[in-house]
């Protein structure tokens, strides 16, 4: 076995069970105790084929991987925790539990590092490390609902990836560990509940087209003209904007799903009503939304947040060009609940 358990489908882990002589049928019973309750594999309560075969395994090689928390950070306002998470090879991930209203969100990481390079983002200016394992995803789930539980709260209903890492740039392990998290006999999280955030992975949107995938897709832009989002986004050179939105709206076409569009406000960058209204002309004839996030500071960026009448009048031109948009709240600024904060903060008080 490649991994642990978690990193394993539901399929995946009966083939294991078939090649190892035990029946396949005991495969709920393991997936059980790996996602619905505390993942005691050594439980003597396991039928014997089952505990001799994990008795066995078990001294070969761990058969769950959790990560170490290296810290727990609630915002003053209770609402947001952020977790500090070391994985086995010292690698340092985060995973953020956001509460609102009659729900919870658990903002995933899907790499450690990343190579993307945008430069307002923490984790982009610090590099790529590698990419995470699909158990690795899965487990910062699975550490993110006991957290809750363990504070009286209900269960994990809603998941974003746009944490540390671009999840497109790591497809296929993103793709697994979902199915893994969708299984309705383990975590049981509604696809429809799931939004994958890129920052302009070309290949990764025609992917997600093709296969149809039933997760949201939301898309960074954070400028209308090629020179403008090159700026903030490196990327672009590789995936220019016009091959970016060409993309998006293959992907419209196919999958008849809006995309939600991520646009970063900083002051004199990309705020002014003309930004605005480029915009508008450029996502024309999309299902579009747009998400406007003012910037959340960082050590390595020196653009600074935009001001809340220029906010409201970026927004009122979208609207009067008949896009919906929403105003991202700003969860978390005092734990460094931006992608990576909290990790590069950690990495330099080491140093």
């Amino acid at each position: 076995m490649v991994g642990t358990f978690l990193d394993l489908t539901f399929p995946a882990l009966e083939a294991q069970l078939l090649a190892a002589g035990v029946r396949p049928a005991h495969a709920r019973t393991l997936w059980r105790a790996l996602y619905r309750g505390p993942a005691n594999l050594t439980d003597d309560g396991f039928p014997p084929p089952l505990q001799r075969w994990l008795q066995a395994l078990q001294r070969e090689q761990p058969l769950v991987s959790r990560p170490e928390q290296l810290a727990d950070i609630p915002s003053s306002d209770g609402l947001t925790r952020k977790f500090l998470l070391r994985l086995p090879d010292g690698q340092t991930i985060e995973t953020v539990l956001m509460g609102y209203t009659g729900r919870h969100t658990v903002c995933l990481s899907t790499q450690a590092g990343c190579a993307m390079g945008c430069v307002f983002c923490a984790t982009g200016q610090g590099g790529f490390a590698r990419h995470l394992r699909p158990g690795e995803i899965v487990a910062q789930v699975l550490h993110a609902q006991r957290a809750l539980k363990a504070a009286g709260g209900d269960r994990v209903r809603n998941l974003v990836l746009m944490g540390m890492g671009e999840p497109l740039h790591n497809y296929d392990a993103v793709m697994t560990a979902l199915e893994i998290i969708t299984d309705s006999r383990g975590l049981n999280i509604g696809a429809s509940r799931i939004s994958i955030s890129t920052v302009g992975v070309v290949p990764g949107i025609r992917r997600l087209a093709a296969e149809r995938r039933p997760y949201h897709l939301a898309v960074s832009l954070h400028g209308a003209s090629e020179e403008e989002r090159a700026a903030l986004v490196p990327v672009s050179r590789r995936w220019p904007l016009a091959e970016l939105i060409e993309a998006c709206r293959e992907y419209g076409a196919i999958t008849g799903r809006r995309i939600f569009f991520e646009w970063t406000l900083v002051a004199g960058q990309n705020d002014s009503r003309d930004h605005a209204q480029r915009l508008a002309l450029l996502l024309q004839g999309l299902d579009a939304h747009i998400n406007l996030i003012p910037l959340n500071p960082t050590h390595g960026f020196a653009g600074t947040p935009t001001s809340d009448r220029a906010v409201d009048d970026f927004q009122a031109v979208l609207r009067a060009a008949g896009y919906p948009s929403t105003i991202r709240q700003r969860r978390g600024i005092d734990v460094a609940a931006g992608c990576g904060q909290l990790q590069r903060q950690s990495s330099r008080s080491v140093a």
